[in-house]
């Protein structure tokens, strides 16, 4: 424990600013970040800024522009490429039925998914790719992107700095905290499986 709690410390040191916006952009939208810790990197900056390592505004600002950016992308490629995947009648994973239950989902629940995508790993990745390819409104999407990126990555960051400001020796309680974020995230997640048994 105490391995891993150093490894996320110290790779938040390492990569700084530009690392930290790098793995924020990369999980909200584009598919090879798809496994990047967006959670646990958010709030640990926010705990290191509690400790003089980062300025807290410039952190914020950071996270809060790769996340916005990086959803964008995500619309962007799912407007412009996505929609050219399914083109096949009865292709096993691109099919146009496919396409039309997506587009049909973003109308109907796209807002929500948007925001609350942020907070389950993976598919903060694939919400904005699947907006695009449902062609949900952009400035709709844009609307609740900014909302979900100010939820999370903010918050995250400002939960991780409220934390290291108020209790003392925080840093050994990262694992703990992080898999305690993970659970809440995945909940929805179980919970919709649950409901559909």
């Amino acid at each position: 424990m105490g391995i891993l709690n150093l490894d996320i410390v110290a790779l938040v040191k390492v990569i700084g600013y530009l690392g930290i916006f790098g793995i924020i952009f990369a999980e909200s939208g584009v598919l090879f970040g798809l496994f990047l810790p967006g959670d646990s990197l958010l709030l640990t900056s926010g705990l290191l800024a509690s400790q003089g390592l980062f300025n807290i505004y410039w952190l914020v600002f950071v996270v809060a522009s790769a996340a916005i950016l990086g959803d964008n992308t995500g619309y962007w490629f799912g407007s412009k490429i996505g929609h050219k995947i399914f083109t096949k009648e009865n292709s096993l994973f691109f099919n146009k039925k496919y396409l039309e239950r997506t587009k049909e989902y973003y109308e109907k629940y796209g807002p929500m998914t948007v925001v609350i995508g942020r907070f389950i790993p993976i598919v903060r990745t694939f919400a904005p790719i699947l907006a695009g390819v449902g062609e949900m409104n952009y400035r709709t999407f844009l609307s609740y992107n900014v909302i979900g990126a100010f939820l999370w990555a903010v918050g995250l960051s400002l939960l991780g700095f409220f934390l290291g400001s108020v209790i003392p020796g925080i840093e050994k309680y990262i694992l703990p905290i992080i898999i305690f974020i993970i659970f809440l995230s995945i909940l929805p997640v179980l919970f919709n499986l649950k409901s559909k048994k």
